[in-house]
This record gives structure tokens, C-alpha cells and sequence, in this order.
């Protein structure tokens, strides 16, 4: 009777050590709130909800615009009526993190007046107390 409340008592311990809690919380990773970021931008047009998602540098610079349209017509260089946003895992050079700082690349595909538009941009993220935001958006190099 000993061993089978032993036994039990080890399956028991199996199958609750199973059951962590393995979630990601966003802003885990540099990409995962440099997506949430453009997708509150491009597709949820919530400039509020996008500057919780920028540091305060930069998300002074994006209410200064009043609208997320204005902004990332203005700023960003990037006009959309629908976009997919991704990052570009293609090269492992094209996503750098170094302790609190890390650089990635955003892939845009969609589309403006009915004609697609494929983009990208390096963003620059910064880690403040355990959780990442984007602090800059490099300007695009061929764009102008």
C-alpha cells in the first residue's frame, strides 16, 4: 500500500509541475511589442494605445501629431488602409539585442488606395524595468 501512495503521490507531482505557468505576457520580447506598437498604429488607428508602447520621448513626439494617421503619415513615412506586420526573422543579423537595447526589423505588407505596398523599417527598442519599447524609428534610407 506504501508504494502505491508513493507512486501516486510522484504521478501526482508530475502532472502539477506540468501545469505552469508558461505564458508570455506582452512586451516579453523586443518583437513582440514592436508589433503591438504598429498594429495599434496601422490597424487599431489608437495613438494612445501605441504610445504605451513607446518610451516617453517618443510618445510625447507622437501626441504632439493628435492622430495616429497624422503620425504615421508624417513621421513614420508609411501610409496604410490595411496592413500585416511581421518581423523579419530572414537574417539573424537583422535582429540584434544587447542587454537593454535591441534593433529589429519590421516587415509591412498591405495597402493604400487599392495599390500594395511592401515596406520595412528598423525600429530601435530599449528595455526599461524588465519590459521593452520602441524608442526609435529608423528613418527609412531609400525613401527620400
Amino acid at each position: 500500500m506504501k508504494k502505491i501512495t508513493s507512486l501516486l503521490s510522484l504521478v501526482l507531482c508530475l502532472f502539477l509541475s506540468a501545469c505552469g505557468d508558461d505564458t508570455k505576457t506582452l512586451g516579453d520580447t523586443p518583437g513582440d511589442t514592436a508589433t503591438a506598437y504598429f498594429d495599434a498604429l496601422y490597424n487599431q488607428h489608437n495613438l494612445q494605445k501605441a504610445s504605451d508602447f513607446a518610451t516617453p520621448k517618443l510618445a510625447r513626439i507622437m501626441k504632439s501629431y493628435g492622430t495616429a494617421k497624422q503620425f504615421a503619415r508624417s513621421l513614420i513615412n508609411l501610409q496604410y488602409d490595411e496592413v500585416v506586420i511581421e518581423i523579419d526573422m530572414s537574417n539573424s543579423s537583422l535582429r540584434e539585442q544587447y542587454g537593454n537595447k535591441a534593433r529589429i526589423n519590421i516587415v509591412f505588407t498591405g495597402y493604400f488606395n487599392g495599390k500594395k505596398i511592401d515596406d520595412f523599417r528598423t525600429i530601435e527598442m530599449l528595455k526599461i524595468k524588465g519590459k521593452w519599447y520602441v524608442d526609435k524609428i529608423v528613418a527609412d534610407p531609400y525613401g527620400r
